[in-house]
């Protein structure tokens, strides 16, 4: 048995809109945690997603297996999957997240 388990998970672009204080909130707590913003938003629909028992009913029915996707999902070059995300240094903030934060 291995010692160390590890997981590849696959990242996809996605634009949302969010309300203006929703998406200063995130900020805010990506800062607070010293967390990149695109980890905050996951982890808290997935923690959403997981608490929801009436979610987790519909994920069971034939329904939730035919969804039309609403979401705009960019697919990735194969080159930009396969590089890592790295966590910024408590108190600094990459490139990406202060692009990001001009836009």
């Amino acid at each position: 048995m291995a010692l160390l388990e590890v997981t590849q998970i696959r990242y996809v672009n996605a634009t949302v809109r969010l309300d203006e204080t929703t998406a200063a909130q995130v900020d805010q707590y990506a800062a607070f945690i010293h967390a990149p913003a695109d980890d905050v938003v996951d982890k808290a629909l997935a923690y959403v997603f997981s608490k929801d028992r009436d979610f987790q009913e519909f994920l069971k029915t034939p329904e939730a297996a035919h969804v039309t996707p609403a979401l705009r999902v960019r697919r990735a070059a194969v080159a930009e999957v396969e590089q890592p995300q790295r966590k910024p240094v408590a108190g600094m903030e990459s490139g990406d997240s202060v692009r990001g934060l001009k836009a």
